[in-house]
C-alpha cells in the first residue's frame, strides 16, 4: 500500500484550505473595503463633542459640549446613541469591544482599505470617552442626557439646548453589567494599541483591570441605578459580563488569574447553556467563542460549535434567508452571529460552513435580498433613516418636528448606516417615522462592520495563497 507522506498531507490541506476560501468570497459581488470605508463615516457621524480638524461629516459641527458630571467632571466626547442624543454607556461600551475585535482580528482588513487610521479613530474616540467617564476607581458615568427631554426634540445635535443630566454607578448604586463590558471594551482596545501606541495602551488596561474589579466586587444590575436606562437598554444579568471582561483581560494580559476568574465565573452562572442570540445583552455566544480561542478546551469548542450549528441550521430565517431572531434590530443580530460564528470559524470548528454562513447573511444586507440596507452602498439603499441630524436640511435653514414627518430623503446622506432591516417575510418600509425598520444605532454597525473585516480577510487570504 503506498504510504503518502506529512508533506503531502499538508500541501493537501493547504489546496483544501485554499479552494474553501475560494468557494466562500468568489460567489461574492460587494466591495467589502467600501462597506468598511461608509461603515466608519457612520460612526464619524455620531460624534458628540468637539469634534477633530479633520472631520469628515460636513453637515456636522460641535455639539454638546457642556456635557458634566455631578460634580463638574468633563463628560464631552463619545457617541449619540442612535438618531437621538443620548450617549449610552452600556452599548457604547459592547459595541467597542466588537469593533476593536474585529479590528484586532482583521487589520489587514483595513490596511488594504485604506481605513486603518480611521477604525483607530473611531475606537480611541469612544475609549477616551469610557476613561473620562471612570472619575475614581469605583465610580462610571454610564449615561449622559434624559431621554423624555431628548425625545422631545427633533433636530440637529448642534443646536441641543435641554438639560442634560449625567448619571452613574459607584459602590453604593452598583453596575457589573455596565463596569465589565467597560472593562471588556478597554481591554479589547489596550490590544488594539499595544503595537502603535503603546503608552495609551497601558492606560485602557489600567482602567479595564480597575472598572474589572469594580464589577467584581460590587455586584448589581446598571439600569437599577441608572433608572432611564431600564426603558431603552435594560440588562437582564451581569455573569456574561463578568465573564466576558475577565476573559478580555486574560487575552490582553496572559494573566492566569483572568482565565481563571472568568472559568469561575462561566460555571457560577452557567454559561454553558446554548445561547440563542449574541447582542449587547447578551454576551454568552461570545464567552464561549473567546474561550475557545483562548484555551482550546472541549468544553468550549463544543459549545461555540453548538451555538454556530444551531445559528446555521434551526435559527428561524426569512424566506430569503436572513437570520431572524428579533424584529428590532433584525440586520443587527443576523450580522453579530455572522461575526462570531466568523470567529468560530478562525477557532478551527466547521470554518468552511460557518463562513458561507457569515458570507449569505453579510450579503443579503449589502443586495442579496434585492436591495441594499446601508445607506449610500449598493442598489436601493434607504433613504430615510430614523435618524434626526441627517434629516435636517443645510444650514442655516432651520430644523425641527417638521423634518421628522416629511416625506422625502433625507437631505443629508448618513453614509454607512445599517438599519434596522426587514420583517420576517423580507418586507421592509424606507420610511423615517417607522423606526422598527428603519432606525440606526452604534451597535448595529459593529458586529456588522466586524463581519464585513472579516469576509475582506478571508479574500486577501485568497489572494496571498493564489500568489504563493
Amino acid at each position: 500500500m503506498k504510504k503518502t507522506s506529512i508533506f503531502q498531507m499538508r500541501g493537501c490541506l493547504v489546496l483544501v484550505l485554499v479552494a474553501t476560501l475560494n468557494s466562500v468570497v468568489a460567489s461574492s459581488d460587494y466591495n467589502y473595503s467600501r462597506v468598511l470605508e461608509l461603515s466608519l463615516l457612520f460612526y464619524e457621524a455620531q460624534r458628540s463633542g468637539q469634534l477633530p480638524p479633520d472631520n469628515r461629516i460636513s453637515w456636522r459641527g460641535d455639539s454638546a459640549l457642556g456635557d458634566r458630571g455631578q460634580n463638574g467632571e468633563d463628560l464631552t466626547g463619545g457617541y449619540y446613541d442612535a438618531g437621538d442624543f443620548v450617549k449610552f454607556g452600556f452599548t457604547m461600551a459592547s459595541t467597542t469591544t466588537l469593533l476593536a475585535w474585529g479590528y484586532f482580528s482583521y487589520r489587514d482588513a483595513y490596511e488594504s482599505a485604506g481605513q486603518a487610521k480611521y477604525a483607530l479613530d473611531a475606537i480611541k474616540w469612544a475609549a477616551d470617552y469610557f476613561i473620562k467617564c471612570h472619575v475614581s476607581p469605583n465610580e462610571l458615568y454610564g449615561q449622559v442626557g434624559d431621554f423624555n427631554l431628548d425625545h422631545a426634540f427633533w433636530g440637529r445635535p448642534e443646536d441641543l439646548n435641554m438639560s442634560r443630566p449625567a448619571y452613574k454607578i459607584d459602590a453604593q448604586h452598583p453596575g457589573s453589567d455596565l463596569a465589565g463590558e467597560t472593562a471588556a471594551a478597554l481591554a479589547a482596545v489596550s490590544l488594539v494599541f499595544r503595537d502603535v501606541n503603546p503608552g495609551y495602551s497601558s492606560k485602557c488596561l489600567d482602567h479595564a483591570k480597575q472598572l474589572y474589579r469594580f464589577a467584581s466586587q460590587f455586584r448589581g444590575l446598571y439600569h437599577e441605578a441608572i433608572k432611564g436606562a431600564a426603558q431603552y437598554y435594560e440588562s437582564t444579568d451581569y455573569g456574561d459580563e463578568l465573564t466576558w471582561a475577565a476573559s478580555w483581560l486574560y487575552r490582553a494580559t496572559d494573566d492566569p488569574q483572568y482565565l481563571d476568574e472568568a472559568e469561575h465565573h462561566y460555571m457560577k452562572f452557567r454559561l454553558k447553556e446554548r445561547p440563542n442570540e449574541f447582542f449587547y445583552n447578551k454576551k454568552v455566544a461570545g464567552v464561549q467563542i473567546l474561550l475557545a480561542q483562548l484555551t482550546r478546551q472541549p468544553e468550549y469548542m463544543e459549545a461555540a460549535q453548538a451555538f454556530c450549528d444551531f445559528t446555521v441550521n434551526y435559527q428561524k430565517k426569512t424566506p430569503k434567508g436572513l437570520v431572524y431572531i428579533d424584529k428590532f434590530g433584525t440586520l443587527c443580530h443576523a450580522a453579530n452571529v455572522a461575526f462570531v460564528c466568523l470567529q468560530a470559524a478562525d477557532a478551527g470548528i466547521s470554518p468552511s460552513r460557518y463562513r458561507e454562513f457569515a458570507r449569505r447573511q453579510i450579503d443579503y444586507m449589502l443586495g442579496d435580498s434585492g436591495r441594499s440596507f446601508v445607506v449610500g452602498f449598493g442598489y436601493n439603499y434607504p433613504r430615510q433613516p430614523h435618524h434626526a441630524a441627517s434629516s435636517c436640511p443645510t444650514r442655516p435653514a432651520p430644523c425641527g418636528w417638521d423634518a421628522f414627518g416629511w416625506p422625502r430623503d433625507n437631505p443629508q446622506l448618513l453614509q454607512g448606516a445599517l438599519v434596522s432591516g426587514p420583517d420576517e417575510n423580507d418586507h421592509y418600509m424606507d420610511n423615517r417615522e417607522e423606526y422598527v425598520y428603519n432606525e440606526v444605532t452604534l451597535d448595529y454597525n459593529a458586529g456588522f462592520q466586524s463581519a464585513v473585516a472579516g469576509l475582506r480577510h478571508l479574500q486577501l487570504e485568497v489572494f496571498e495563497n493564489n500568489r504563493a
